[in-house]
């Protein structure tokens, strides 16, 4: 029996992508551009988006990275920057001279592509925009390069500006050449924190210390012995306890070891870094399978070689499983690139250091009889007491009987602890940064209190527009003509009292072969 087709459905109907390309890659950092000089060199025609540089509206919500308020004047010259961008990454003018659109300004904001819950689209697609307008751009073969973002983790006064994600302080002192800082301190005896401090110190700015909580840090040898060349202090078994702020910020951090003497030090900037988490969001949104991989950062894509769950979709770089270096992510991206025009797969991300474990280390000191006032969640002043509690926005006035009744361990009671029930309770992760700062741990005070590893708790969703864009960027769509039509069934106007089926039956119904039903 033929398959019944509903015409107000939107199957058909939508617009061809405005423009098209044979390889499309998301992220002009070592492992996006080394895919598509690759690419370039096979003979495809390639584009290369990237975001950078970011509007400085967007860094202020600390999109994509975590900017911490740090950003100078020279972020808003977008020619100055533009030039930085070029002068960091000089592997771009060779992409230029191949013939590869290099497209900087420009926000992928949605991947989309046919699957069990659509099945409407002419082609897969991207969903692009720069300042003025949006649009779709369609692709054979899809590389992403998306990076990684920073992980952040809470403290008393980590809420003003001067605390910072290592990912947003090398963009500000690297590619951007735009950081307003001038001393810092670098929570995190990592090899991300060493490399903070070691690039910060070569870029002449003062290193007040690296703190880290662990009696030695999981930094390689070499890393620890290059940051003792240079006489910044690394003070092992301390944790901080406060960041004491005045009218820009940041301007003390107060530190604690393990026996309570406390250690003040004068900083204009505090650099998290205890960990980056693969920038999953446009293949999550997707629908694209992600998995726990602590060892390749947290969650990440599922991969045959640098393939993913989706087809023509591939992953490469920091966002396929943290590379060792921009070398090893170069190499990634042009063995994605291969893979993606060959079908030949020659590698795939390899592990690195438990990033979970380390975190879970860092959480669990900084949560130690930490002050239930402060705040996880920045976008929605959304406080550690009130997910322990997990209280509804005050801004909803006070909680009813029933919800006053409710806490964290009442809810994991019920049942697993979920990230996205928490943000529908709380609000935590719901603000502009679309969960950049809070998202990690939350995660953790799920597992804290649930007693269990972190990797149990379920990834909490991304939903396109995975970057927050200007609704007169947005609304610059150009629906078919066909797609204005029958929508009313959607929204059941006038009919908005009957069933779906009644008013289906004063619908014409057509099979897929062009005969009525």
């Amino acid at each position: 029996m033929p398959r019944l087709t509903d015409t107000s459905a939107i199957d058909g109907k939508f617009a061809p992508p405005e423009e098209h390309a044979q390889v499309l890659v998301i992220g002009a950092g070592a492992a996006g551009t080394a895919a598509a000089i690759e690419a370039a060199k096979l003979g495809a025609s390639v584009v290369l988006i990237d975001e950078n540089p970011i509007d400085p509206g967007l860094m202020g919500l600390d999109t994509p990275l975590f900017y911490g308020g740090r950003m100078s004047g020279a972020a808003r010259r977008r020619g100055g920057v533009t030039e930085s961008l070029l002068a960091a990454n000089p592997a771009l003018e060779e992409a230029i001279e191949l013939g590869v659109d290099v497209r900087l300004g420009i926000t992928a904001w949605g991947l989309y592509v046919n699957g069990p819950a659509m099945r409407a689209l002419p082609s897969p697609a991207v969903g692009l925009a720069d300042e003025a307008r949006s649009w779709m751009c369609g692709f054979q073969q899809l590389i992403l390069a998306t990076g990684a973002r920073d992980v952040a983790l809470a403290f008393p006064g980590w809420d003003q500006p001067g605390v910072v994600g290592a990912n947003g302080l090398d963009a500000l002192i690297r590619r951007y050449d735009a950081f307003a800082g001038r001393r810092i301190a670098v929570l995190g005896g990592g090899d991300i924190g060493l490399d903070a401090a070691l690039a910060a110190r070569t870029r002449g700015l003062e290193v007040a210390a690296v703190i880290e909580v662990l009696a030695q840090g999981p930094a390689t040898a070499d890393r620890r012995a290059a940051l003792a060349a240079t006489g910044i202090p690394l003070l092992t078994g301390h944790a901080p306890r406060r960041a004491i702020g005045g009218r820009d910020g940041v301007e003390r951090l107060i530190v604690a070891s393990g026996a309570g003497e406390e250690i003040a030090l004068d900083c204009d900037t505090v650099c998290l870094a205890v960990g980056l988490a693969p920038a999953i969001e446009l293949l999550n949104a997707a629908g694209g399978r992600i998995v726990p991989d602590t060892l390749r950062g947290g969650h990440a894509p599922a991969l045959d070689g640098w393939a993913t769950s989706l087809p023509g979709v591939f992953a490469a770089g920091d966002c396929a499983g943290l590379a060792a270096s921009e070398a090893d992510a170069a190499e990634q991206g042009r063995q994605a690139a291969r893979q993606a025009l060959s079908g030949v797969v020659e590698g795939s991300a390899r592990p690195r250091a438990d990033a979970w474990a380390y975190q879970t280390v860092w959480f669990d000191a900084l949560t130690r009889d930490a002050d239930p006032a402060t705040i996880v969640c920045q976008c929605e002043a959304v406080t550690r007491g009130d997910l322990l509690e997990m209280r509804a926005p005050r801004y909803l006035g006070d909680p009813t009987q029933a919800a006053a009744a409710r806490d964290l361990g009442t809810l994991i009671a019920d049942g697993p602890p979920n990230q996205d029930q928490v943000k529908r309770l709380t609000r935590a992760g719901m603000g502009p940064c679309q969960g950049r700062r809070c998202r990690e741990q939350v995660a953790l005070t799920l597992a804290q209190a649930a007693g269990i590893p972190v990797s149990q708790v379920p990834l909490a969703l991304h939903r396109p527009p995975v970057r927050p864009l200007p609704l007169k960027v947005m609304a610059d769509w150009q629906e078919t003509a066909a797609m204005t039509q029958g929508w009313e069934i959607w929204f059941a106007i006038p009919g908005q009292w009957s069933a779906y089926d009644d008013i289906g039956t004063e619908r014409e119904f057509v099979t897929p072969f062009g005969g009525e039903g």
